[in-house]
């Protein structure tokens, strides 16, 4: 069991959803913490409401899809912090679109903040955790790395390459004092569907709105479920996380068929969107 208590814990992604969570739940454990985000007003908000709370508690505003940027909150970790015991890659983004049509730019966008953003935060990272007794990775993928639904192709293959990079990092970093762990989550009840970028969602539903409103019908797990469930896999040390009931029933479908799990989901998918009309 890692303690967390007085821990320099980094979080990406802090001014809502899972990430902000996470803040609270290590904040309850006595962790001192660097958050960041690229919403100014939101990172604020979460950074002053457990500052008030008499933790040690520090906020950068960061944008993930800039190497730079993270080895600048690499810096401040050193600084404030006297540098980290966990890192949490949390940040990421949504992107609806059929490839055929995609914006580059919107691809690149997604790619540099989902997956390039989680291995800059590990190189930028590596050398504090290397000092620590007990340094982790959180790697925040999805249950789209295993199965995949159309308009998702860049997501889904943003945290598919999440997956494969961070069994690697993990693999070579065996026998050192650092553990890396892979998180899967499923739906989660998040605003990442509403600031998803949108070019054509007719391939899963009727409008727009639709998507979302389906999105916010599927999506049962809370971000402090899901956050709570994180922070004690990194106390109990586990290298592998699925989060919610979806997430474990997609795992087993894709371990059971994998030639077909995607086109099932993708099936039940458009007839709950059909229902829900």
């Amino acid at each position: 069991m890692r303690i967390l208590k007085g821990k320099s814990v980094v979080i990406t992604g802090a001014a809502s959803g899972i990430g902000e969570a996470l803040a609270r739940g290590m904040a309850q454990r006595g962790a001192r913490l660097l958050l960041a985000d690229i919403d100014a007003v939101g990172l604020q908000r979460v950074v002053g409401t457990i500052q008030n709370s008499g933790v040690d508690c520090h906020g950068l505003v960061t944008d993930t899809g800039s190497e730079s940027a993270i080895y600048t909150l690499a810096e401040e970790a050193r600084t404030r912090l006297g540098g980290a015991d966990v890192l949490i890659n949390n940040a990421g983004v949504a992107l609806v679109s059929p490839v055929e049509g995609m914006p580059t730019k919107d691809a690149h966008w997604l790619m540099n903040i989902n997956f390039w953003g989680v291995v800059h935060g590990c190189q930028a990272f590596l050398p504090q955790l290397r000092e620590r007794p007990a340094g982790v990775l959180v790697n925040v993928s999805s249950i789209f790395a295993m199965v995949s639904m159309p308009t998702q192709s860049i997501y889904n293959a943003s945290k598919a390459a999440v997956r494969g990079f961070s069994d690697a990092l993990r693999e070579e970093l065996r026998g050192s004092s650092i553990t890396v762990l892979t998180v899967h989550p499923g739906g989660i009840k998040t605003n990442i569907a509403n600031k998803a970028r949108i070019t054509d969602s007719r391939m899963v539903a009727s409008s727009d709105q639709a998507f979302r409103s389906h999105f916010e019908q599927v999506a049962r797990t809370t971000p402090a479920q899901a956050a709570e469930a994180i922070i004690q896999a990194i106390e109990t040390g586990k290298t592998r996380l699925l989060i919610g009931a979806d997430a474990r029933v997609l795992d087993w479908m894709f371990r059971l068929v994998p030639t077909r799990s995607s086109r099932w989901l993708t099936a039940i998918s458009r007839s709950m969107s059909k229902r829900a009309k």
